[in-house]
């Protein structure tokens, strides 16, 4: 029985309505709990069911205690409505989820990301009508949902599209003009719908003309962005998206909702924050610099490039004490998580000890090396991160670089002119031997050549690193 328990503001308080907000603190506790295991990538998987059942806890009790404007629950219709709509979305997510490959998974990300700002922005969009003319604070949430979740929608699938291979891309000196004028009509805009004295039912052309505009901007935001500031990029919008939940939260005074949006936004920002550092580029060089797009090759070619035979490679590696694993986005490509990790292991037992150095902005989307040699299972303790791992690297005999370049490019530190330079990079070049895999002599996303190739230490493994690395393994077995 849903017993009255009091009158707060004119209105009842009942025990639907304690039990209803005992379950969005228990989420927010679940939310919170969660979001600190992600920290760690042994309790990550962890953290991901504890926030997902926070989520969960709080769409039943939504559904079965929130109360509509007329002070009675959802209507069942509408209850069922909404459940196949999610079970719809959740059999579509998980079958997305459970066929994409590894190396698609920022593309996955973006493609999550697009549809939470498309959700945000249509709440927005749809709640306009509902709200009352003059009341500032409810038209402005409503408005800037709309505005920051049809810039996420639409700046994530750009986002994916480049990231697919569908989109190139768009830099052109005039295009940073020609986005900030549509900024400046985009906020000039919600600046008059959110003034206006008329009444919303007015001012429909107003709000899809809003709506418009910052789908444009979107895209136009993301087009000229170079593929190397793709991280940073996903993760900015990954904060869009929460910020635009969170203004969902406010326009249905759903606590949950607006504890929900405000976590992944601000989780977002300081990942965007952290890799903006992490690349020694403000946030605002990553929008407007154009990273990676057009670049030159900084002074030529450095030298003449060495090659090493399987065999030599894998006598080198079984006779070394020390070897450091630099994966980058090669790997990935090549799906040589796993045969990475058997090397390794075959390694050791010859009582070699192996590392995987871990660059901040390596592969495609953050944390992206970890997810791919998680899935071959290689223990967490393996894994070091840059700055933990740099000091080492002069005791290092070998430094194996599987697929990355940008990351490990010296440039980084004696080349003024280079785009990367002052960017941290793992020090591959103080190891005593260098083992570069790669295809061939293509550059990484900042378009520039590697002076790492040339090092005197280096030697050139060409091939498929999958394939690469299996015929070293048996070399190896040979030992």
């Amino acid at each position: 029985m849903n017993k009255v328990l009091g009158i707060i503001d004119g209105k009842e308080f009942t025990t639907g309505d304690t039990l209803l907000e005992l379950s969005y603190l228990i989420a927010a506790l679940l939310f919170v709990s969660g979001l600190k295991l992600l920290s760690h990538p042994e309790s990550a998987r962890r953290g991901n069911l504890w926030a997902a059942s926070g989520m969960g806890l709080a769409m039943i009790t939504t559904l079965l205690l929130h109360k509509t404007g007329e002070g009675a629950g959802i209507p069942l219709t509408n209850i069922w409505i909404i459940m196949t709509a999610i079970g719809l979305g959740a059999a579509i997510g998980w079958m997305i989820a459970k066929k994409v490959k590894m190396t698609a998974m920022p593309q996955l990300v973006s493609f999550y990301n697009a549809t939470g700002g498309a959700a945000s922005a249509l709440v927005g969009l749809l709640e306009y009508p509902n709200a009352v003319a003059g009341d500032t604070g409810s038209i402005l949430v409503t408005v800037l949902g709309l505005i920051i979740g049809s810039v996420a929608f639409s700046g994530s699938m750009i986002a994916y599209a480049k990231l697919d291979g569908k989109v190139g891309d768009l830099m052109k000196p005039y295009m940073t003009y020609i986005n900030l004028v549509i900024l400046i009509f985009t906020i000039g805009m919600g600046i008059y719908i959110v003034a206006s004295p008329n009444q919303p039912s007015e001012m429909t052309w107003a709000i899809y003309t809003l709506m418009a505009l910052s789908l444009i901007y979107g895209v136009m935001f993301v087009m000229p962005i170079g593929g190397a500031d793709m991280p940073v990029v996903i993760s900015l919008l990954n904060a869009f998206t929460g910020i635009a939940a969170a203004m969902a939260g406010f326009i249905y005074n759903n606590q949950a909702m607006i504890l929900g949006g405000i976590l992944v936004g601000a989780a977002g920002m300081i990942l965007t924050v952290l890799m903006c550092k992490a690349m020694n580029r403000s946030l605002l060089n990553v929008i407007i610099g154009s990273f990676g797009v057009g670049a030159s090759a900084a002074g030529g070619e450095h030298g003449t490039i060495k090659e090493i035979t399987l065999s030599d490679a894998a006598v080198l590696l079984s006779y070394s004490q020390k070897v450091v694993v630099i994966p980058g986005y090669g790997l990935a490509v090549a799906q040589a998580q796993h045969i990475a990790h058997e090397m390794d292991e075959l390694l050791e037992s010859k009582g070699v000890e192996v590392k995987y150095a871990i660059h901040p902005v390596a592969g495609r989307m953050p944390g992206h090396m970890n997810v791919l040699l998680a899935e071959a299972d290689v223990p967490y303790e393996k894994l070091v991160e840059m700055d933990d791992i740099n000091p080492d690297m002069p005791n290092v005999d070998v430094a194996v670089v599987i697929g990355a370049n940008d990351v490990v490019n010296p440039a980084a530190y004696d080349d003024p002119g280079s785009p990367i330079y002052g960017m941290p990079v793992i020090n591959a070049h103080l190891a005593k031997n260098i083992i570069i895999m790669k295809r061939g002599m293509g550059k990484g996303y900042a378009g520039i050549e590697n002076a790492l190739f040339f090092n005197e230490k280096t030697r050139m493994l060409f091939g498929d690193a999958k394939n690469s690395i299996q015929k070293l393994v048996s070399e190896i077995k040979t030992m």
